[in-house]
């Protein structure tokens, strides 16, 4: 309570003093800031400032008034000024530091001039408060603008640039997270693919965060320059760029109104800056939002350096593209075609100039892209022939070598001559010539055949590739059938190879049996003779195990009960 009533005390006095101010005094002085009048006492301002105690001393009487006249500082911080050195507290803030830094810097309350100044205060308060929150430090900048020049002199943008790459540095998720593509986000029906903030690591993040995006592009500038000096990862950088893009210069030309010069030309600024500052390298933006960059260069007629490098950058990744994002519309009054043509052959050259892969899949991918923007453009009824051939011929060009049809181009083909009835006999013919008919599936040779916008002697030529086709339909089916029964043939012939081997081996096994049977016959005689002497030797009683053909005449045996 004793606190509470000493700073009610303290306040009053502030307010009494600020009221007597406006008595007319010998040591007062009146001055403006802004639109605000002050009534200041000489002696207590010289005793915190060096600059007025220093024009004092030459001079008493001395008219402050256009001391101030060109005070860096407005109203509210020149107020704080005042009170501080009637002794009034200070409430210093992170929005009110840096402009309180710059003016008591000017009037130099400094330590030099009088113990636990102003600025010495406010510069603590900065070092303490500021520097170590990310946050902090873009609320600071954001009201500095008033105060460039001076910020810049004093260092507080280099101190406040310094704290922000180390911290970008330990976590480049300060600038925002990459832009990803997703197929399923939103759920589009069409299934067309959406580009948002990587969503999965935002969930965690529970503090709020600043945008960088929201500085003025005088401090922007600077601090994405430097942090690709300081090899920030490019993706995070890419991604704070498009979104500083979407925020000042996109979302000011929905609902089509007409700009100023003035809005123009300052987003022509913005542009040309943003892709000045956009790190070189494939994918580090999806190929949609580097069109909807160009798109933005060309409307707002921005240098041709800053066309050409988004050009480039697109070419380079052409194969991401869709049918939309090349339907480019033309600028100027004098418009002969609705979409600029030569802004996307432009690029086919750049991206036929800079593919390096051994994968033909982008070179089919870049052609079936084409394919589609042919069909898409050619119901432009002011769209030139020669304009027309030539996108054909380098769709076709990027798909010699690989097995892929000529359809897609038919269709093109087919929809200008629709467009264009007028065209004569020979004009169709020389839309026609860019087609390989050769190319075309059966179901497309069928179409073109029975086509009435197709010249005659196209269609003619198609009959006639048509019935080649069913030659060599009917030839590959021929020898398939031939190819089948010469394995059949093959294979009958293995089959009585087969049974020839078969019928040796059964002659053979007939010859080895019987000899096997004649030789057993043999052997059954030989026993045969030895049973019978076998049997004749039993009956003389010459049997002996050890040898049959020796007979040893045996003692006859004499039973014991005759004795004989």
């Amino acid at each position: 309570m004793e606190k509470l009533k000493l700073h009610n005390m303290t306040e009053r006095r502030c307010t009494d003093s600020s009221r007597a101010l406006k008595s007319a005094s010998s040591t007062e002085v009146e001055v403006h800031v802004g639109s605000l009048p002050f009534n200041l006492d000489k002696e207590l301002l010289a005793s915190k400032s060096a600059k007025v105690d220093a024009l004092l001393k030459e001079n008493s009487h001395e008219d402050l008034s256009y001391l101030f006249r060109d005070i860096p500082a407005d109203a509210e911080t020149f107020e704080l000024v005042a009170r501080f050195c009637h002794g009034c507290a200070v409430k210093m803030s992170t929005e009110n530091i840096v402009p309180l830094i710059c003016l008591s810097f000017y009037l130099g309350m400094d330590e030099n001039h009088s113990n636990n100044n102003l600025l010495s205060k406010a510069v603590t308060f900065f070092e303490q408060r500021v520097l170590p929150s990310w946050n902090e430090i873009i609320k600071a900048l954001r009201v500095s603008e008033k105060f460039l020049q001076q910020t810049m002199q004093l260092g507080l943008f280099d101190a406040c640039l310094q704290a922000m790459i180390a911290k970008a540095s330990d976590n480049p998720r300060h600038l925002g997270e990459p832009i990803i593509i997703s197929t399923t986000y939103g759920g589009s029906e069409e299934g067309d693919e959406s580009y948002r903030p990587n969503a999965k690591k935002r969930l965690f993040a529970l503090d709020w965060q600043e945008d960088l995006t929201t500085l003025p592009l005088q401090l922007y500038e600077p601090i994405i320059c430097t942090m690709n000096q300081h090899e920030i990862p490019p993706e995070y950088i890419s991604a704070s760029i498009y979104q500083y893009a979407k925020k000042w210069i996109f979302s000011c030309n929905i609902g089509g109104a007409t700009k100023s010069i003035y809005k123009r030309k300052s987003q022509r600024n913005v542009i040309e800056t943003l892709e000045r500052l956009l790190p070189h390298g494939r994918e580090l933006l999806p190929c949609k939002l580097l069109f909807e960059m160009l798109h933005c260069a060309i409307d707002l007629e921005a240098s041709s350096a800053c066309r050409n490098s988004f050009e480039s950058r697109i070419g380079k990744q052409l194969d991401q593209a869709k049918v939309k994002d090349l339907l480019i519309p033309s600028q100027g009054y004098a418009k002969e075609v609705q979409y600029d043509i030569e802004c996307i052959r432009r690029i086919l050259k750049i991206f036929y100039g800079n593919y390096k892969s051994s994968n033909t899949s982008g070179f089919i991918t870049v052609a079936e892209l084409i394919e589609e923007f042919l069909a898409e453009i050619a119901g432009d009824i002011d769209l030139m022939i020669d304009t027309f051939i030539s996108l054909a011929e380098m769709s076709m060009a990027a798909a010699l070598g690989t097995q892929r049809n000529s359809d897609g181009i038919y269709r093109a083909i087919d929809r200008y001559l629709e467009k264009h009835a007028y065209l004569t006999e020979k004009e169709k013919e020389q839309v026609c010539r860019v087609l390989d008919f050769r190319k075309l599936s059966p179901e497309a040779c069928e179409h073109a055949s029975k086509n009435e916008r197709l010249p005659v002697r196209v269609v003619v030529q198609v009959l006639f590739i048509a019935q080649l086709q069913l030659r060599e339909t009917l030839t590959k089916e021929v020898w398939g059938y031939e190819d089948k029964l010469g394995k059949e043939e093959e294979e009958e012939d293995e089959v009585w190879m087969e049974v020839e081997k078969m019928s040796i081996k059964e002659k053979d096994c007939y010859l080895m049996k019987k000899e096997i049977t004649s030789g057993c016959s043999r052997q059954q005689a030989k026993k045969g003779k030895v049973r019978m002497w076998t049997e004749m030797k039993r009956k003389f009683g010459c049997m002996s195990s050890i040898d049959d053909f020796h007979c040893p005449v045996k003692k006859k045996k004499v039973h014991w009960k005759l004795g004989i």
